[in-house]
């Protein structure tokens, strides 16, 4: 239940009219990771306020399919074999132990007990999926009533935000948070301005920012990760995700620790194309960079963290995937190598389509030509070392890959024109990290104390990957925001009503 003695018009000292509200705690931003935390303290009692800048909830998260779980009956019921244990070595392996294990096994720990928590709440899952078939099945598909696809967490977030407003969590549309208030280094409020441009006020004794990162703006990208967006970086620019949040637990006194993109190569920049062109041209085919050498083992290509890693090291940071039409006619006809959940529709047809539409726009990321070294010059490729380098690579079809040891099965000619090549870019779903928490996801200072009362969940605290998502555990995005929001509910709720034990199961 809500507390709202406050909640009338009054006349501060300045003399600004300001709307007052008052509650346990504060949840700064209705994304996953806000509203699973809001949910959570609900469940444990607390009166919540959750803010929200946008005239919607969901954030970034409505463009996903479904958060990462590990043990889960889904799994079970697969023979899948991954546990804690297996997940949780690879994780830390793969991040070379530059996270913080604590909270990683906590995440990890929770993660089977909050897909059940989930369905609880009236979110139904597919099942448990691979992204990739290099990838393990810990991604767990939010059904819908269209089957699987993008957007599917959007059912999800609807069902949390339901289930938050049946609780009695008051959601404040239209609300942007925009400052901490603190007093005796303790939380005390959070103001803010709504859509009519009124300020307004929370006394709240906890707050958790889970504004989504910055991934909306292309000033902090450059200001802070340092890449400039639209040259260097193409990701999902979400309208409102400019960093209100990170700037806030800053100014707060949070530890302030790197912002990155979480990477994802992406085909073509942010030029569209049609379904079979992304989908052909992000096959294991043959990849070059500008110098026109082979720059990996294609194979893994699939991974989109690893490509994007690989063009984010080349000249002008971009590389090309390139194809010729004997291989287009053999996608065409069987299918492609590598399928993903992202591109589940086999029909590539409409890849012709897609060039030809590419060059009446003059394209700057697909290039079409006759011959090799044509290709090579509009494409801005050597075409000498090119030439050089699809002559080796042919030679490698007809026995095995003695440069990358490409896997025999992927290894197809290049020589029936017309060739196609794509610009292959760095890319992401937006900023991931740059507030320090612990393993309770309380806001910690330069000293690595809790700052009392300050919680930070989801993209704005997801220091977990280091320099490279992990996808070869996919779901691992939205499963943190879900989960470090119960955890931030949980740790909330005990400081503020006192209860130490609600801060666990």
């Amino acid at each position: 239940m809500l507390y709202f003695d406050k909640s009338v018009e009054i006349k501060e000292r300045t003399g600004v009219i300001v709307k007052r509200y008052s509650a346990d705690i504060t949840v700064i931003a209705a994304g996953p990771s806000g509203l699973a935390a809001a949910v959570q303290a609900a469940q444990n009692g607390a009166s919540v306020i959750v803010l929200e800048k946008a005239a919607a909830i969901g954030g970034a998260a409505n463009m996903g399919m479904g958060p990462l779980g590990i043990g889960t009956k889904y799994q079970r019921a697969n023979m899948d074999d991954i546990s804690v244990e297996k997940a949780f070595n690879m994780f830390m392996e793969y991040t070379h132990y530059n996270v913080d294990a604590r909270l990683i096994k906590r995440y990890f720990g929770q993660s089977a007990q909050t897909i059940e928590w989930l369905e609880d709440l009236g979110v139904e899952f597919e099942g448990a999926y691979k992204y990739f078939p290099k990838s393990e099945a810990t991604w767990h598909i939010v059904k819908t009533d269209k089957g699987i696809g993008p957007r599917a967490a959007s059912f999800m977030n609807r069902a949390l935000y339901n289930s938050a407003l049946d609780m009695g969590v008051k959601v404040l549309l239209e609300h942007a948070g925009s400052k901490i208030i603190k007093e005796d280094g303790k939380v005390v409020g959070v103001t803010g301005t709504n859509s009519a441009g009124e300020e307004f006020r929370v006394d709240c004794k906890a707050a958790v920012i889970c504004t989504g990162g910055a991934g909306g703006s292309k000033e902090f990208i450059k200001e802070y990760v340092g890449l400039e967006f639209g040259k260097d970086v193409f990701n999902f620019a979400i309208p409102g995700l400019v960093g209100d949040g990170l700037r806030m637990a800053w100014e707060a006194g949070a530890d302030r620790l790197p912002v990155r993109i979480e990477g994802a190569a992406g085909i073509g920049g942010d030029e569209e194309c049609t379904f079979g062109v992304s989908n052909i041209m992000a096959q294991p085919n043959l990849l070059v960079n500008k110098l026109g050498k082979r720059v990996m083992n294609e194979d893994h290509m699939q991974n989109s963290t690893f490509l994007c890693n690989v063009a984010n090291h080349q000249k002008d940071k971009v590389c090309f995937s390139i194809v010729d039409t004997s291989i287009v006619r053999h996608y065409i006809k069987n299918g492609v190598d590598v399928i993903s959940l992202v591109r589940t529709n086999p029909d590539v047809s409409d890849f012709y389509a897609g060039y030809e539409l590419a060059e009446k726009h003059g394209s700057k990321n697909f290039f079409k030509a006759d011959t090799i070294e044509e290709l090579a010059v509009k494409a801005g490729i050597d075409p000498v070392r090119l030439k050089e380098t699809v002559d080796d690579y042919n030679y490698f079809c007809e026995s095995t890959d003695k440069e990358f040891f490409k896997d025999p099965k992927y290894l197809r000619p290049i020589f029936k024109p017309p060739f196609y090549a794509a610009a292959v870019h760095p890319g992401g779903y937006g900023t991931v990290g740059g507030i320090r928490i612990n393993e309770n996801c309380e806001v910690c200072g330069p000293d690595f104390m809790p700052i009392q009362g300050l919680y930070a969940a989801g993209a704005d605290a997801c220091n977990i990957y280091d320099d490279s998502y992990m996808f070869l555990l996919p779901g691992n995005s939205m499963g943190f925001a879900v989960n470090s929001g119960r955890i931030a509910g949980k740790s909330a709720s005990a400081y503020a009503l006192g209860r130490e034990e609600l801060a666990w199961d």
